[in-house]
């Protein structure tokens, strides 16, 4: 066997590996019980924060808004909008006095990332530090009705610190449609969602969407204040709760939890530029890229190493794969853009490339804000 042989089977094994473990992953993730009952509704602070987010803002807050839950507060950061995020604000506020609460910040101080500062802020006001529970999520999140109270229930039946729900990802456009099913499955694919609970093992689970947290658990682990300038906040606050003790979970929140969360190409590589600049072992990016072309190109390399039939059945295997998790998440149809699932190699390769780049000039660079890392 010469190396290109055994590139093209290593290749092979690699994708094959990975859709098995998407299949296990997503058949073992836990739904809400359908209409639960909560004998003893627990107080609840939504916190949300908010920077130029006017598109997909008002159907988001109307969802939270709507919640059947009835100890539910929401704080809202409106964190220096410049889009018509602030009179969207405004305007709900004043129709949803009881229930909603808009603070306006205009000042990032030194040492803090934005949605950081701004969830801490949130976290510190008196309905937030009153609540049993905190949950964050981001911006452009909608929710159905009885979401919240569904989730709540599902951690009252068991014992529960964090909880994350798997949202359905709306995609809109080529490039959208293209990325967006195969980034939400690698995100699954990573997270065995029957392993987070368990404390022997490293797995754990926090979404921007949704993550649910007790206040006692937030307060033990220092909260947002603990880690200021952590991009995947969401993900290392539940490892920081788990390594605490506290018990974190995950579940299955589409299609009942959606959002769009990014509109475009452009957006789509920026903020893959964030996350994977916040990957403890960034120094290790570059040697990944060669793997990231190899792996995700094999279908168009393979047939010219004499492999077209492995090429061909790689390349229809996985859109089938991932189409079908995301159909279970979604409930929406096949998309024939999944057939060009091998194009995602490139678009990662640039964005992991770009946050090397951020890496090395000591960077976070996330909606119109430099923040120096160090």
């Amino acid at each position: 066997m010469n190396p290109v042989d055994g590139v093209a089977w290593i290749s092979s094994g690699l994708i094959l590996a990975g859709l098995a473990v998407l299949r296990r992953h997503e058949a073992r993730l836990p739904h809400l019980d359908s209409d639960p009952v909560l004998s003893d509704p627990p107080s609840v602070c939504l916190c949300i924060p908010v920077r130029d987010e006017a598109r997909e803002l008002p159907a988001a807050l109307d969802s939270w808004l709507a919640q059947d839950h009835p100890e539910l507060k929401i704080l809202v950061v409106d964190d220096g909008s410049t889009d018509g995020s602030t009179e969207i604000l405004r305007a709900r506020e004043a129709a949803h006095p009881a229930r909603l609460r808009v603070l306006r910040n205009d000042h990032l101080p030194p040492g803090w990332l934005g949605k950081n500062h701004a969830l801490d802020l949130a976290a510190r006001q008196p309905e937030a530090t009153s609540a049993d529970w905190l949950l964050f999520a981001d911006g452009d999140v909608q929710a159905a009705p009885d979401l919240l109270r569904r989730a709540l229930a599902f951690a009252a039946a068991q014992p529960t610190d964090v909880l994350a729900l798997i949202p359905a990802v709306d995609v809109e456009g080529p490039a959208e449609r293209l990325i967006l099913p195969v980034a939400a499955s690698a995100f699954l694919m990573l997270v065995p969602p029957h392993q987070v609970p368990n404390p022997r093992h490293p797995a754990f689970c926090g979404v921007g969407a949704f993550t649910l947290i007790r206040r006692a658990a937030y307060d033990a682990v220092g909260g947002h204040a603990a880690a200021p300038l952590e991009a995947i906040d969401d993900m290392m606050l539940a490892r920081r709760a788990k390594t605490a003790g506290f018990v974190n979970r995950v579940a299955r929140g589409g299609p009942d939890l959606h959002l769009r969360m990014y509109h475009g190409l452009g957006e789509l590589v920026r903020a893959m530029r964030k996350n994977t600049a916040a990957l403890p072992a960034w120094y290790l990016l570059p040697f990944t890229i060669p793997v990231i072309l190899i792996v995700g190109l094999a279908p168009l390399w393979m047939p010219f190493a004499g492999y077209p039939i492995l090429a061909l059945l790689l390349w229809l295997l996985v859109p089938a794969i991932i189409g079908d998790v995301q159909q279970r998440l979604t409930r929406r149809p096949m998309d024939l853009w999944w057939a060009l699932w091998p194009l995602n190699a490139v678009v990662f390769a640039v964005g992991t490339l770009w946050a090397f780049s951020d890496r090395l000039r000591g960077l976070n660079h996330w909606r119109g804000r430099n923040v120096p890392l160090n």
